[in-house]
């Protein structure tokens, strides 16, 4: 993954949430395009991402966004 998803557990729930989001899109738009998904800008946070490294990263941002939940309640 790139260095700038490398510490994620430090991020604010919101900003995860958001990548979250992106990153759902992102992959609805590889599953009905494959792989003429439409190219990102360069400005985009997931811009240079493969189908398979969106859905790491979105099996990594949901582990953490659960366990941020889960202690949460338990506080």
């Amino acid at each position: 993954m790139t260095k700038k998803f490398e510490n994620l557990t430090a991020w604010k729930p919101k900003k995860l949430r958001i990548l979250r989001n992106n990153l759902n899109n992102r992959m609805s738009s590889f599953a009905s395009k494959g792989s003429d998904a439409k190219d990102l800008q360069k400005s985009n946070m997931l811009f240079g991402l493969s189908e398979e490294q969106c859905a790491e990263l979105l099996a990594e941002v949901k582990a953490i966004l659960k366990s941020q939940v889960v202690r949460s309640v338990s506080e």
